[in-house]
């Protein structure tokens, strides 16, 4: 009987770890099954994630571009207004006189030595005939040709306050409101050409004019 238990248990034996095998195998397979569906899950958090950041990423760089659009048209119209006020004035300018006109006929530009190394820089105005553009070191004023009673060429600047007179053998500027000399015995080459004739003949002076001679006596009437 023991023999007979003893070959049945011996039988059985490979079917039970046959049995056993199998369950212990399909918790595995099912795990196995679940990974790829977990790491599709993953995937797709991912890429959400990533889509995320790539709107918040272009969500700021599109608001800076809005915001530069913006300031570029803001300095557009800035400019346009300038240069319409800009344009304003120098037609506003443009009534000159005729005797005004004739002032600045006369006047000599480029660049004129003056005494003391300085020098001053005098230029036409292209966009408003009749008007100066006078340069030197530290100063920088637009003249305007005014009329005086001595036919000397005088250019002012009211705004800045500089008058700049110039004659037959010099110039000179000036700060009338400061009240100081900003350029004197200031020569263009012409004005330099009078004033050497001035050394070698100069001018008679009132005091060196002689006296008229006295008319000759008138002879007694005869009795």
């Amino acid at each position: 009987m023991k023999s007979l238990i003893a070959s049945a248990l011996m039988v059985l034996a490979p079917a039970l770890a046959l049995a056993q095998a199998s369950d212990a195998a399909k918790p595995a397979s099912k795990t196995a099954a679940t990974k790829p569906a977990a790491s599709k899950t993953a995937v797709k958090h991912k890429e959400a994630a990533a889509t995320k950041k790539s709107a918040a990423a272009k969500a700021p760089a599109s608001s800076h571009k809005a915001h530069v659009a913006k300031a570029t048209s803001s300095r557009t119209q800035l400019k346009s207004a300038a240069n319409q006020v800009a344009s304003g004035l120098v037609a506003a300018e443009a009534a000159l006189s005729p005797a005004e006109l004739a002032i600045a006929d006369r006047v000599y530009t480029g660049h004129i030595a003056c005494e003391l190394g300085a020098s001053v820089n005098i230029q036409r105005d292209p966009a408003s005939p009749g008007r100066f553009n006078l340069e030197g070191k530290g100063y920088k004023y637009r003249m305007t040709p005014v009329a005086t009673s001595t036919g000397a060429v005088r250019l002012e600047d009211q705004a800045g306050g500089a008058v700049w007179l110039q004659i037959a053998n010099k110039s000179m500027l000036m700060n009338q409101k400061a009240g100081q000399r900003l350029a004197d015995d200031c020569m263009s080459p012409e004005q330099l050409v009078v004033a050497q004739n001035l050394k070698t003949h100069p001018q008679a002076s009132l005091l060196d004019t002689p006296a008229p001679a006295a008319a000759p006596a008138q002879p007694a009437a005869a009795k």
